[in-house]
């Protein structure tokens, strides 16, 4: 009655909108006891979030968790898994790298009370009420569970269960949008917050965005602040505007109600000049082999006649014997049959070798978006020799394997790209 979490690096990140908008968390680091109390402005919409005296309340921080369990539910969900469960095995280990907490004893402990929150918080909402339910009472978790050997007494990991709230929703693929992987480096709560307001307001408005009033910010963030306080927040990180994917502007700054527009950057890159908006500019490339040269244009290489990509030979194998395993034999999938190369010669030398021919427009618009100032060509030659080198280790997918190459590269050694 429990799965096992896939591999992180092929997926993308889910959130659940439901809860992107509305005060479900503290957002503070601080341990808070004061329930939140949310009624939306139209009166249809209720949230009580109370907290365990012993334990207080979940946190902001703590709904990276619920981040990453709900992206890994989406994408069972969308591989056509059946019989998903709320229960769901996984090693810490994993969980804590890919949000970014570190694997230290500390981070352990951390994630220890961050589940005790989860569980201990809870919430009573008339969200997605129907006519057999008025309001729900929930925890973000049911309960977590650490598994042992029974005769070595060594650590199998841990398992979660999803409180049936939370789980349902996710089921529902209208429920979920994708986030940013760098949300998880977002270090201030009032930031987290507002990155995922700001994501599930303006992500399908364009260029127009989302324009808010400070005040009814204040009311859906559940933030403990002053009116007052929340706004001089608000202000420096629309200064900085520094969070992922989203573009924050003010509006009438010095009048009594100031309000607060939100845009997607992707749709800022090609706005006109008279929007007196300017594109943002990438960072410095670094000082190395895999910055993009500034002026010359290099032309595309001929591909090396022993140059073997095994991602693409394998799709190309898998669409030949679709087609043709009723009349003809398979290709060969051994990379080290001369079939298997030459297969995978004639794929690159129809699609070629750089990174905007191989990638899905997706992907490739993506990564340039999301890590500017690397040279993807130079990357994907040495995902490829990695690939060569490891041929038991092929990706299902080319484009979203590289994805996650290069968003861990960029994670690692992006402040080289400023000079730090």
């Amino acid at each position: 009655m429990f799965f096992t979490l896939p591999d992180f690096s092929d997926i993308s990140l889910r959130d659940y909108q439901e809860t992107m908008q509305r005060p479900f968390f503290s957002l503070a680091k601080k341990k808070r006891v004061k329930p939140i109390e949310y009624v939306s402005p139209d009166k249809s919409v209720t949230v009580h979030v109370s907290a365990n005296p012993a334990y207080g309340m979940a946190t902001i921080w703590d709904c990276d968790i619920m981040i990453y369990l709900a992206s890994h539910l989406n994408e069972l969900r969308e591989r056509g898994e059946n019989d998903l469960s709320p229960t769901i095995r996984l090693q810490p280990g994993d969980l804590l790298k890919r949000i970014c907490w570190g694997t230290s004893g500390r981070a352990y402990e951390r994630l220890v009370s961050a589940l005790d929150r989860l569980q201990a918080t809870t919430i009573k909402t008339n969200i997605r009420a129907n006519s057999k339910s008025r309001e729900t009472t929930f925890s973000w978790i049911d309960s977590y569970t650490h598994l042992v050997d029974e005769k070595t007494q060594r650590s199998l990991g841990m398992e979660i269960t999803l409180s049936k709230w939370f789980f349902d929703g996710v089921m529902d693929k209208r429920n979920v949008l994708a986030i940013s992987p760098l949300y998880f480096e977002i270090t201030s709560g009032l930031g987290k917050w507002l990155y995922r307001a700001s994501r599930k307001h303006a992500g399908g408005n364009g260029a127009a965005g989302f324009t808010i009033g400070f005040e009814t910010l204040h009311q859906k963030s559940g933030s403990e602040s002053s009116l007052p306080s929340f706004k001089n927040k608000i202000l420096e990180l629309a200064r900085a505007n520094n969070l992922p994917e989203i573009s924050l502007e003010v509006i009438g700054e010095e009048t009594p109600r100031p309000k607060l527009k939100m845009v997607m950057r992707r749709f800022l890159e090609g706005a006109s000049p008279d929007t007196g908006r300017e594109k943002q500019t990438p960072p410095s490339p670094p000082p190395s082999d895999l910055r993009r040269p500034p002026v010359t244009v290099d032309q595309p290489k001929q591909p090396s006649a022993d140059l073997v990509d095994p991602a693409m030979a394998r799709d190309l194998i898998a669409k030949a014997a679709a087609g043709l395993r009723a009349r003809e034999p398979q290709p060969a999938t051994d990379p080290h049959d001369p079939s298997y190369a030459q297969v995978a010669a004639t794929a690159t030398s129809r699609r070629g070798n750089r990174a905007q021919d191989v990638l899905d427009a997706e992907v490739h618009a993506a990564l340039k978006r999301e890590c500017p100032g690397w040279d993807l060509d130079v990357l994907m030659r040495t995902f490829d020799a990695f690939l060569n080198a490891n041929p038991g280790d092929l990706p299902r997918n080319y484009s979203k394997r590289f994805y996650g190459f290069v968003k861990k590269h960029h994670e690692r050694n992006k402040y080289q790209l400023n000079g730090i």
